[in-house]
């Protein structure tokens, strides 16, 4: 018969149980997050026309949102590290809100690139602290947790192109102003995520004993293991900007689409990607991060390569496979950079995501310049050869899930 101490430390020992409606409250909120951020992506023609823009303008509203959140991620992941701020994450989605309203009502270019500002704020705000909540959610199944923050992420970038179909380019600009409902929403369930991070992982810690973190290899090991997955990063952000960008253009151009068709192409992409997400988390706390990285960024070469020579239905089956295949590099990319540095979540994500925007802001403006200079079809098969650098992933050390 057991004693009741060791039933206790029975008990003690079982791993905590996943928080699933904080992790669909998060998802849900980045589904808006990201929705907001698309709809600009969406506008791209509308804007193009009412402003008489040219694609390296075009690149610049990228830019100038991506530049925003790059710089700002890392300093607001680092802070919360050390001093968290569960209730900033109603007011990064306020700044996103601001933004947006900005954008429904912009008389000219200038205020466009300060409606992309206000929405690179708020996702500098909210994407280090939720990628946090997302994990402290996740009953220890950390790769699943970040696939189903980031598949609400990557679902509301999908959206953004099928509502612009249906609702901005009949109706107008103005008409973006409808979505800030959706803002108000998100900002209600942030604030009862915030309540829940605050009550269960900021109250009172008498009798807990801090345990300091320690990777599992040395700092040299770990420096070049972040290097790498940068790397890679880098790879995936450039290739997905020059896609997802220019992509309407390329349709409308090389198949003689109309904006309006051209958009819901451009939504198949996007979920397709929106599902890769979901799929990339679960499988590497399977079979480990490394294979996952691997065969997303690598395995995608081949069809990006063969896209810029496809008629319409080989380049939209083409753009579903590589939604699907190369989506799911990030989930693992960012739980495998955590596990290389416990205790620094806040920073990692906020590096990473903010990486992640810089490289699609630079992207899309050196593309946007590169297009204006030669043609979308030239940045087509330049920007299919950046898939090949998946194959510096051998690079990285194995962990214990490799």
């Amino acid at each position: 018969m057991s004693s009741p101490s060791a039933a206790l430390r029975s008990a003690s020992a079982k791993p905590p149980k996943a928080a699933y409606g904080v992790l669909g409250a998060i998802s849900v909120s980045h589904m808006v997050n990201d929705m907001m951020q698309s709809l600009i992506l969406a506008m791209y023609p509308i804007l193009k026309g009412d402003f008489h823009l040219s694609f390296g303008q075009i690149g610049l509203i990228t830019l100038t949102y991506q530049l925003t959140a790059s710089i700002l991620q890392p300093v607001i992941g680092a802070f919360t590290d050390k001093r968290p701020q569960p209730y900033s994450l109603p007011f990064g989605m306020l700044s996103t809100l601001c933004g947006l309203m900005l954008l429904a009502f912009a008389p000219n270019y200038g205020t466009v690139l300060l409606a992309a500002a206000f929405v690179g704020m708020g996702s500098a705000v909210f994407h280090p602290e939720s990628s946090r909540i997302a994990r402290l959610a996740s009953g220890g199944q950390h790769g699943l947790a970040q696939s189903v923050f980031q598949v609400g992420g990557n679902t509301g970038t999908a959206l953004g192109p099928l509502l612009a179909a249906a609702v901005i380019v009949p109706f107008g600009q103005a008409s973006v102003a409808w979505f800030g409902l959706a803002a108000l929403v998100a900002i209600v369930l942030l604030i009862q995520v915030s309540r829940w991070y605050a009550a269960h992982h900021l109250g009172p810690r008498k009798g807990r004993v801090p345990v300091a973190a320690v990777s599992p290899h040395s700092r040299n090991t770990v420096l070049y293991a972040i290097g790498v997955l940068l790397v890679l990063i880098f790879s995936k952000y450039f290739y997905v900007a020059g896609l997802s960008s220019f992509y309407t253009f390329f349709l409308i151009h090389k198949f003689g689409l109309s904006v309006q068709s051209a958009q819901i192409h451009l939504f198949i992409f996007l979920f397709a990607s929106a599902i890769g997400t979901l799929v990339g988390g679960p499988i590497g706390d399977r079979i480990g991060r490394k294979p996952v990285i691997w065969a997303s960024i690598l395995g995608v070469a081949p069809f990006a390569l063969l896209l810029p020579h496809a008629d319409l239905f080989w380049t939209t089956t083409l753009t579903v496979i590589i939604g699907l295949v190369l989506s799911s590099a990030f989930s693992a990319i960012l739980v495998y950079a955590q596990e290389l540095m416990p205790g620094k979540v806040g920073m990692v994500s906020g590096l990473f995501f903010g990486f992640a925007f810089g490289m699609g802001g630079l992207g899309a403006a050196v593309l946007g310049v590169l297009a204006d200079r030669t043609s979308i079809e030239f940045v087509y098969n330049l920007i299919a050869y950046l898939p090949l650098l998946g194959v510096v992933a051998a690079l990285l050390p194995k962990t214990k899930r490799d």
